[in-house]
């Protein structure tokens, strides 16, 4: 009926009970709330702000039997932490809580509202939207750690579960990130996400960017198997979307280019280290620029904005200080990817 809307579903709720509705996971993160006149308690404030609530929090609510209730459970006012009464309606599937819709009503609606029954009916709607997308965590869970411990030796769980997935993306994340987004599997930087296509996924990894710095994206996986080649691609991205200028915030490993080749090396050639040298900095952006502009000389002059005359002396000098001959296919191929792959150390 919702196809994943949980914001509608929480509006009706809302609009049925003439009350502030918030939905949260069973780990009480915010996943939908609807806007509502009236006074709002620290609780829910810092709840909308925070997308979660702090474990002392959880712990008042929790001795209510909240995560054991099949029906209703009234929360009283509580003076002391200025927390309002509230209604719990747990979101269950199979008689298993998955998440709480939440509405402030200050102890205004009674357990026996005959309005309640048509709220359960969407509470339990709320749980099994929620069971339908935790169900492949624990597995994931699992795979993702999997991917991430690169076991040495023995049999790997990975070859257990070379079964077709829904579609996923991996990201590696280049700063801190908690809590992990609604939805997503996460061990340590890496986070797994299910996707509709990778615009779907670009289009979260930006908005994670923006709470946690660089992020780099896998290709769509459809295969479990496939877990630990995806964080290898994600954490080849992160190097880019990191180190390579311009290539930042979000890189993604379908968009790399010549980069999927380049991440894979360990060294550079020693033939450039000269042009690495702080002080021939302008030689190594003319070559990097001229091989850029596929060893034409007139683009690469206007790009640098110098005479021509001093883009071949600079060519020679190039060619003096890492002996390569820039007429050489091979030597170009070569200097020009020693050049990319610098920009990773």
């Amino acid at each position: 009926m919702y196809e994943g809307d949980f914001q509608a579903l929480v509006d009706e709720v809302s609009a049925l009970l003439a009350a502030p509705a918030t939905l949260e996971d069973r780990d009480f993160r915010l996943i939908a709330f609807a806007a509502q006149e009236g006074d709002l308690d620290a609780v829910r404030t810092g709840s909308i702000l925070r997308r979660s609530s702090p474990a002392g929090v959880r712990a008042w609510f929790e001795s209510f039997g909240i995560a054991r209730a099949a029906g209703p459970v009234r929360t009283p006012h509580d003076p002391r932490t200025g927390v309002l009464a509230r209604l719990c309606l747990p979101a269950r599937d199979a008689g298993v809580t998955y998440g709480y819709l939440w509405l402030l009503d200050e102890g205004a609606i009674g357990l026996d509202d005959p309005r309640l029954a048509e709220a359960m009916r969407l509470a339990d709607a709320a749980g099994a939207l929620l069971a339908e997308q935790g169900r492949p965590s624990r597995a994931l869970g699992l795979l993702l750690a999997e991917a991430e411990a690169e076991r040495a030796e023995g049999r790997s769980l990975l070859a257990d579960h070379a079964v077709a997935a829904s579609p996923f993306v991996v990201m590696v994340v280049g700063g801190e990130l908690r809590p992990a987004p609604y939805g997503m599997i996460a061990t340590r930087d890496v986070l797994l996400a299910p996707v509709r296509d990778l615009a779907e996924g670009r289009a979260q990894a930006a908005r994670i960017a923006a709470r946690a710095g660089a992020v780099g994206v896998s290709g769509l996986g459809r295969d479990l198997g496939r877990v630990r080649e995806a964080v290898r691609q994600a954490r080849a991205a992160l190097r880019v979307a990191r180190d390579v200028p311009g290539a930042g915030p979000v890189a993604a490993w379908d968009a790399l280019g010549p980069y999927r080749m380049l991440t894979e090396l360990s060294d550079g050639d020693p033939a450039v280290a000269p042009l690495l040298d702080p002080k021939n900095a302008p030689l190594r952006l003319t070559a990097e620029t001229y091989l850029d502009q596929a060893g034409n000389a007139q683009r690469t002059a206007a790009a640098l904005n110098v005479h021509r005359q001093t883009l071949y002396y600079r060519l020679s000098r190039i060619e003096e200080l890492t002996g390569l001959d820039l007429d050489s296919g091979a030597d170009r191929l070569l200097l020009h990817m020693a050049l990319k792959a610098a920009h990773l150390r």
